[in-house]
Formats: C-alpha cells, sequence, structure tokens
C-alpha cells in the first residue's frame, strides 16, 4: 500500500516534534519571532549585501502635509517608497478595512519614478482599493498615526527635550499599517514577478522592506515637524528610542483564510521551523550558549512584563511567562541537553515554552541561518492514479484523527460560518442560521470536510477505486486531493474547526504574524489584534546581522542633539 510515495512514518526524524504537538492551535497561538522570521530574514539580507536606503524628495508643507520618496539600492535593483501625507479629521481615521481615508498611503515601486508614473501613482495610491496602480508597484500600502505617541514626541523634541519614555512603552511605534497589498490587487505587480528576484524572492520581503522604510519616515517625520515647532530649540530623538519604535500593525479575520488556503506555505514555514528546532537541540550543551540562552531568557522575561496590553487573558499569558522564566532559567545547571531542557520546559506554559525555543534558535545564528522559511514551494494539489478507497482512509486515520473523531451532528461544532462582506470582501464571521451571509460562506471549514470524506468513505469499499468513488461523489475532489498532496507535508493543516462555537481565530493570527516578526501582541478583541514590527531593529544608516530579540525599553536619556 505504501509504494505510492506516501510516507509510513510522519515522524520519520526522532528529534522533530509530532505534528499533533506544533499544529496545536493553543500552541500556535503562543509563538514568537525569531531568527527564521522575515523581518530579520530581511535585514540579515539588507546588511549583507549592504543596501542603501536614501531621501531623495521631501515634499511636505510646514504641517507635514505633501510627499516624500525614498530610494533603496538593493542587490540586484533598485526601488523607490513614494509615500502621502494626507490631512485627515480625527474621526476618520480608522484601522478597518471598511476606512476610506488614512494619514499615510505608500506603494514600493520597482525602478524610477517618472512624472508621469508620479501622476498617476498621485491619483491612485490614496485612494487604496479605490485605485488602480502601475504593475510597478509592488507593494501598496497604507497607515495611521498613534496620534497621542505621534503629538507627544513632536512637543518634545520640538522643546528640545526627550519625550517620556512611559508613553512611548504604552505603544512602540508612531505609524501603524492597516493593510499591506503586495499580490497582484488593484492593478500592482502579481507576485509572481518577484520569483526571480533576488532581492524580494522570500515570502513577504517585499512588504516587509516597504515597512521597513515606512519606519524611517516615521523618524524622520517626527524630526521635520519638530524643527518646524521649535526651531532652533529642537532636538532629534535619542538613537536608542529610535531603535525602540517601530511600526504597528492592526489585523484582523483577513490572515485566517491565508492558512487556511496555501497550506503547502505553512508546511514551508513551520518545517523548516521544526528542523532549525531539531538541528539546534541536538547540538552539546557549551557554558558559552549557555550563558548567551540565559541573558535572552533574562531580556524575554523583562520584554514580557513591558508589554503594554488591553487584554486581560494576554497580560496574564506574559506575567505568567515573565514569572517561569526565571526559574526555567535556573533549571539550566541541572541539564547535560538541550533536548532534556525542552523536555522540562513543557511543565510550564505555552508561552515559556515558545520562548525557551525561540531563544535556543537565536543562539545558534551559524545553523539556524541556513533554514530559509520564506522560499517559493509548489502549491499545486495532485490524486495520482491507482489509489483506492482504502489508501485515503488509512491517510485519514494516521493524519487527520483531530477532524475524524469530532461530531458535527453537535451544533457547537457547526456554530460559525465564515464570509466575505460585500463591501470588501472583508472575512468574518456569522452564526450559522441566525445571521446572513451564509450564501457566501468561503471553503474554511476543512475540519468539517474531511469528516464528511471519511464518513462516506467508511461506508464504501476499501478495494474501489477512489476514482469511481469520486465519479459518484465529485464533491469530494478537491478534499482528497489536498489530504493526499498533504501527506509528506506534516505541519501543513492547522488541526482546528474554524466553525466550533469557542474557536479562538486570534491563535491563527498570531501564529502568522510571528512567522512575519511581531512582537508585543495586544488582541483588541478575539477578531482582531495590534502588533509591533521591527521594533528593536538596526537603523537603515546601520544595517547589520546581530540579533535584536525581545527590544527592551531605554532607559530615560540625557543625551540631545540640537537639529
Amino acid at each position: 500500500m505504501f509504494n505510492k510515495e506516501y510516507p509510513t512514518d510522519i515522524n520519520k526524524k526522532a528529534s522533530l516534534r509530532h505534528p499533533d504537538i506544533v499544529m496545536d492551535p493553543n500552541r500556535l497561538g503562543a509563538m514568537h519571532q525569531t531568527r527564521l522570521s522575515f523581518v530579520r530574514s530581511l535585514t540579515r539580507r539588507m546588511a549583507k549585501q549592504q543596501w542603501q536606503i536614501k531621501q531623495t524628495e521631501w515634499r511636505l508643507c510646514e504641517a507635514g502635509f505633501g510627499h516624500v520618496i525614498y530610494r533603496i539600492n538593493a542587490h540586484e535593483y533598485h526601488y523607490h517608497l513614494l509615500i502621502f501625507s494626507s490631512e485627515i479629521l480625527d474621526e476618520e481615521r480608522n484601522d478597518r478595512v471598511i476606512a476610506e481615508k488614512w494619514d499615510i498611503t505608500f506603494a514600493l515601486v520597482q525602478g524610477e519614478i517618472s512624472h508621469e508614473l508620479y501622476a498617476k501613482l498621485k491619483g491612485n495610491v490614496p485612494l487604496q482599493e479605490a485605485g488602480r496602480n502601475s504593475s510597478q508597484v509592488l507593494v501598496l500600502a497604507r497607515a495611521n498615526k498613534s496620534v497621542r505617541v505621534f503629538e507627544h514626541i513632536v512637543d518634545a523634541l520640538s522643546s528640545g527635550s526627550q519625550p517620556n519614555t512611559d508613553i512611548i512603552a504604552n505603544v512602540g511605534y508612531l505609524l501603524r499599517t492597516t493593510a499591506v497589498y503586495g499580490n497582484g490587487k488593484f492593478g500592482i505587480a502579481d507576485f509572481e514577478i518577484l520569483k526571480n528576484n533576488t532581492d524580494f524572492n522570500s515570502s513577504f520581503s517585499a512588504q516587509m522592506c516597504a515597512v521597513y522604510v515606512l519606519r524611517q519616515f516615521s523618524i524622520d517625520w517626527v524630526h521635520y515637524l519638530a524643527k518646524q515647532q521649535g526651531g532652533e530649540n529642537a532636538v532629534t530623538l535619542s538613537i536608542s528610542l529610535q531603535r525602540y519604535l517601530g511600526i504597528g500593525n492592526a489585523t484582523g479575520l483577513g490572515m485566517v483564510p491565508y492558512l487556511i488556503n496555501h497550506p503547502k506555505v505553512i508546511d514551508q514555514w513551520l518545517s523548516q521551523r521544526e528542523n532549525a528546532i531539531a538541528h539546534v537541540t541536538s547540538q552539546p550543551i557549551t557554558a558559552q550558549k549557555k550563558k548567551a540562552l540565559a541573558q535572552l531568557l533574562n531580556r524575554a522575561a523583562v520584554h514580557l512584563q513591558q508589554v503594554k496590553t488591553i487584554d486581560p487573558h494576554q497580560d496574564d499569558k506574559n506575567m505568567t511567562c515573565s514569572n517561569e522564566l526565571p526559574s526555567l532559567k535556573d533549571e539550566l545547571e541541572k541539564h547535560s541537553s538541550w533536548s532534556s531542557i525542552v523536555a522540562l520546559s513543557t511543565t510550564y506554559s505555552l508561552e515559556t515554552q515558545e520562548v525557551l525555543l525561540t531563544c535556543l534558535l537565536e543562539i545558534y545564528p551559524e545553523i539556524v541561518d541556513q533554514y530559509d522559511i520564506g522560499q517559493a514551494v509548489d502549491e499545486s494539489l495532485h490524486l495520482p492514479s491507482g489509489l483506492s478507497n482504502e489508501d485515503i482512509l488509512e491517510l485519514l486515520n494516521t493524519r487527520y484523527h483531530w477532524a475524524t473523531q469530532i461530531d458535527f451532528s453537535k451544533q457547537n461544532q457547526q456554530y460559525w460560518f465564515w464570509y466575505r462582506s460585500k463591501e470588501k470582501e472583508e472575512p468574518r464571521m456569522g452564526i450559522r442560521g441566525e445571521e446572513p451571509g451564509h450564501e457566501r460562506e468561503m471553503p474554511l471549514d476543512i475540519a468539517r470536510k474531511v469528516n464528511q470524506l471519511y464518513q462516506a468513505l467508511s461506508s464504501s469499499a476499501l478495494n474501489m477505486p477512489i476514482s469511481a468513488f469520486l465519479l459518484a461523489h465529485p464533491h469530494f475532489r478537491h478534499i482528497t486531493r489536498r489530504i493526499w498532496s498533504l501527506a509528506q507535508c506534516t505541519m501543513g493543516d492547522i488541526q482546528i474547526n474554524l466553525l466550533n462555537k469557542k474557536v479562538l481565530p486570534m491563535h491563527l493570527l498570531r501564529c502568522k504574524l510571528s512567522m512575519f516578526g511581531a512582537t508585543k501582541f495586544d488582541p483588541r478583541s478575539d477578531r482582531w489584534v495590534r502588533v509591533t514590527l521591527f521594533q528593536g531593529s538596526p537603523l537603515s544608516h546601520e544595517l547589520h546581522e546581530d540579533e535584536w530579540l525581545f527590544p527592551l525599553l531605554p532607559q530615560q536619556e540625557t543625551d540631545i542633539e540640537c537639529m
């Protein structure tokens, strides 16, 4: 039976964690940024290849409205980030996709921006989804101010003093993106164009680059406004606070369909991460590595204490982890292998377990950096000829017991349906049988489809060719192709029933955001979250490959540099 390229042992490498552990949504909802995250791999690439980022146009009025252009000289090509700053009313500032005005709109453009192209972008970039852009545009995005922090920093710098770090700590950024498109929508370049572009051929690297340069603009912007307001009295923000400021991001249910609809990509991300973990934990412990790990665990504990969130559950998880990490650090001296320390960590919270793995990956850059989670994968789904019902059933029994054992006759197992709103194609959840939109339900119900296929196959002849079964039951074709194609992609399917009444979409949001490299998770509800990107990362003039994990709030500084 197993001569059809079906793996007989889904856990072939004994050092790899089992998919039942890794793909548990509760664990995915405790993940953190690692060296493998996209923001980290991008900054390493930029540093290694000595990318240059330079401001080439600054056309803002005294109030800070107008446009700015940054030139990015990368390894293979050059690009420009065109940023538009617009005056909007406070009541128009909305993080949801239904917003129609934003403080900042911007586009990452490949090559030069001619006068004709600038005119087209000026008329369309500020419109976002309502506009139509050039195929030279790789990324289209928008952002809003964190008004309180933004105004406080400008006021402080304009008066010749550094801002209050406690106010900065509450947020950690000046601008917060609400959408960063890089997928061929609205006339911009399709992602296929980047597959052979060595600058941006890793997942989401073009989007992350646009966000990184936006961070530089946010710092330049407050310096400019402080100078306009304070004249000769104005000073620049201390370098350590500049590094501490990242770019915020507000994300909702829109991330969930990607994780379900791109299982081979998710397998690439998580399998590479698991291979890196297995490689690292097989290394012999040395005093130097143990010291480095202890220092990172200490920093993580302080970082989590400094994270501000309005969500009591997330705050409790942060504090629990922060309190557990000193105890875990003390255990280091009692163990002679990393694997035994990882095994011990399972007695702690999931948050603490994942912090440990993040820190272990950090202290082995010579091993971890070779694992590229962002490389392109073949996402096609295939079902070879010659398979029988029994082949598929065995695969379901081996890999999908988490779905086949669910009783979907119970109302709470089919409580939600997922659909896209008519207005802006925004993913939403509705209560089945009570709320409108059921006719637009999205096919995210993998657990239910697997379960239905299992029930149907169980009542069919085992030796029946699967082709004959699918001829009689054509609605099972896609799910059958999916599960067979993922036979060797053990980390492709998240073990979650998205229809369950108690489902927490936040776990999936955090999984994807941690792979991006987000920090400071601040759930605003169970359906959307605010995070920070590039907090603690090197500034554009000091790019380096060193670590900047779990950034800490700088102490109040007295060093002042006049403008």
